[in-house]
């Protein structure tokens, strides 16, 4: 599919000349090149493969060069072990304002996503739009990439599921990894250890806050766009591309009450949520929403992005019948009694600790593939705006026959 003057047709955004690619690999199937000898023998560490050191390094490329993108390749250059090769974007001026922000000598860059994957990259980074994170995954992945998704994994069910039977189709040896960095974070771990040991007992009930207050009230509304390459450049403000705040800010909160209530997700869910003071888009700017486990353990979560700008919250709590633990990326807590509390903060960022995690699985020829956890997580924050969206209580098994 080909862009057209005005007219860009979404569903494959980054599909561009597909019949040229087609060549590009037909010609290349013979060819013993760096990709091949990945794709082959997927198990064997890549400094395994390769013959020098400058070669060892894991080829990363990027899609998706606006300010998420780029801080996960401020962390790829970081790593020892990696290159960043290549840049990939639908925007000049994203491109050039990634070649600022990142320390990298002359990148080769792409606008068409599948004239990237066809190059000599061992890995892809995605950072597009969340509405489109399904379709780029799937092509990763088809492609033989390893791939690290940005959360979340998509904008609705149909999306989820996509993505879910995209990892499943991925060959052995293949990473497929999703940005909830909070499983890689040096305080959750802490917290983990005390859960796996029986610290805490029965977990009896959770909650997580996530009170922040980027919004003032005070935003002009903005125009609405007239065509889709308008509403792409302001995608944050829509839910149909970025899926509202429960999907795609919220659902870093819910990816830990899973894991933490035992890698599950939730039965069923009621929850209420809108508009107080927002005025661009259509977009929720709080929401309260109620979960139900297996065992019959509550999960509350609560968010906004209307509280005073001086003022964020963001944390969870797992009270068991023995002691209490608060997670969060700046610190952790475990409370054993009244004055009895362990406090501690993280070495670094997360997002460094999760970036680093997916480039040494890669060059040590290690497996993760998360795709359908990721996507279950997703779809927790789904079930939780549709409870919002119809103000009753949704199950699992509603949700996931909608679409």
């Amino acid at each position: 599919m080909v862009f057209l003057a005005g007219l860009m047709p979404f569903t494959e955004s980054f599909a561009v000349n597909c019949s040229q690619v087609e060549s590009v690999m037909e010609t290349r199937k013979n060819s013993l090149t760096r990709r091949n000898l990945v794709q082959a023998a997927a198990l064997v560490p890549l400094a395994a493969v390769r013959g020098t050191s400058a070669n060892s390094a894991v080829r990363v490329g990027l899609l998706g060069a606006g300010g998420r993108g780029s801080r996960l390749a401020s962390f790829v250059v970081k790593t020892p072990q990696a290159r960043l090769v290549a840049l990939c974007d639908l925007f000049d001026e994203q491109i050039d304002k990634a070649k600022e922000r990142i320390p990298i000598a002359s990148p080769k860059v792409y606008k068409d996503l599948h004239e990237m994957l066809a190059s000599d990259i061992d890995a892809v980074i995605i950072a597009t739009p969340v509405f489109l994170h399904p379709e780029h995954l799937e092509a990763a992945i088809k492609a033989g990439k390893h791939v690290y998704v940005e959360k979340p994994a998509g904008v609705d069910v149909a999306g989820c599921k996509r993505v879910m039977k995209a990892a499943d189709s991925a060959r052995p040896g293949l990473n497929v990894s999703v940005g909830f960095q909070q499983r890689y974070g040096w305080t959750y771990k802490q917290a983990r250890k005390v859960l796996e040991s029986g610290g805490l007992g029965d977990i009896r009930q959770a909650e997580a806050h996530f009170l922040k207050g980027p919004v003032t009230g005070k935003e002009p509304p903005g125009e609405r766009p007239v065509t889709m390459l308008e509403k792409v450049r302001n995608w944050k403000h829509w839910r149909d591309l970025y899926g509202d705040i429960i999907v795609e800010t919220y659902c870093h909160s819910i990816d830990v009450l899973n894991w933490f209530l035992g890698d599950q997700h939730p039965l069923k869910a009621v929850g209420s949520g809108g508009r107080t003071i927002r005025k661009d888009g259509d977009m929720s700017d709080h929401i309260t929403v109620a979960y139900e486990y297996p065992g019959h353990i509550q999960a509350t979560l609560v968010g906004s992005h209307i509280t005073p700008p001086f003022f964020r919250e963001v944390h969870e709590r797992f009270y068991g019948s023995q002691s209490m633990v608060e997670t969060a990326r700046h610190y952790w807590k475990h409370y054993r009694g009244r004055d009895d509390v362990t406090h501690q903060e993280p070495p670094r960022n997360i997002d460094h600790d999760s970036v680093e995690a997916f480039i040494m699985r890669v060059a040590e020829g290690k497996t993760e593939n998360v795709g359908i956890r990721g996507a279950e997580s997703t779809l927790t924050a789904i079930l939780g705006r549709m409870a919002m969206d119809t103000g009753r209580t949704v199950t699992w098994e509603e949700m996931m026959q909608s679409a």
